[in-house]
């Protein structure tokens, strides 16, 4: 259990769970601050996706605000690699608690209580999930947002299981996911072939950390978010970024109409 800086808390998961279907909604916003701009980074919604343009080299950080509240458990991957504990990104593992109305930016890949190695725009290939041997899931950013287990104070009767989970639904659920997942596929497999950017093992800043308890309310997370990232000549190619127009989008022609105008003064 680590706390850092703004008062951010981790906390260490104990259970498994599933992951379900991104909602409309949910009490975390997620956005990308360009650290080196000093500016939080557009996001260009395309196909159900939303997509955020990173310049190469540039640090960046992971904002997360908690819009409720309550306090909430996120869960951080970044490149399908946990920013906490390195491992293959899934709701169950390590996250941050954010208090209630707390807004905290995540600067780097946990190293220590005390460090993190800074997230940078980097060439897909020098990406630290590259490097480790799963460039799979490079160029995405997401969190999994649990709510707290309140327990009545006073009350004697047996607890029941919390948001229990129907037999049946969690087919359901996968299935859901699976047909979702083979859809984004289907339209960006060829794109996602050429990500140009990752995510890098920047140099070590500090970044302190402490431990909280934190019990989840239900066995799958109350919110699924995900932003993908390129750069900005890539997202230029497939269409996320609209192209700016040079000019009024029709040839010139010989009698627009009207009479003649006096020219400019001092011409």
């Amino acid at each position: 259990m680590y706390r850092i800086s703004a008062s951010v808390l981790l906390v260490l998961a104990l259970c498994g769970f599933r992951p379900v279907p991104p909602p409309v909604q949910g009490p975390v916003a997620l956005s990308i601050i360009d650290r080196d701009a000093d500016e939080e980074l557009d996001q260009y919604p395309h196909r159900g996706q939303h997509w955020v343009a990173g310049a190469p080299g540039h640090r960046y950080s992971v904002r997360m605000e908690n819009r409720s509240g309550e306090r909430v458990l996120v869960v951080l991957s970044v490149d399908g690699v946990n920013a906490i504990t390195g491992q293959t990104a899934s709701p169950e593992q390590s996250g941050y608690v954010l208090e209630p109305w707390q807004s905290s930016e995540i600067t780097g890949w946990r190293k220590s209580n005390a460090e993190v190695a800074q997230f940078v725009f980097t060439d897909h290939g020098d990406s630290y999930a590259s490097r480790t041997g799963r460039p799979a899931n490079v160029g995405v950013i997401g969190v999994a947002v649990f709510n707290e287990l309140r327990r009545p104070m006073y009350d004697v009767r047996p607890m029941p299981t919390p948001y229990p989970m129907p037999r049946a639904a969690a087919p359901q659920a996968e299935s859901s996911a699976s047909n979702r997942a083979a859809d984004a596929t289907s339209a960006y497999g060829k794109a996602e072939s050429r990500q140009q950017l990752g995510t890098g093992h920047g140099e070590r800043e500090w970044s302190h950390s402490s431990s909280t308890r934190f019990e989840r309310a239900s066995r799958t997370p109350a919110q699924i978010s995900e932003l993908r990232y390129d750069t900005r000549s890539r997202l230029l190619a497939l269409g996320v970024i609209p192209r700016l127009r040079t000019g009024s989008g029709r040839p010139p022609q010989a009698f627009p109409g009207g009479f003649v105008p006096d020219p400019p003064r001092g011409r």
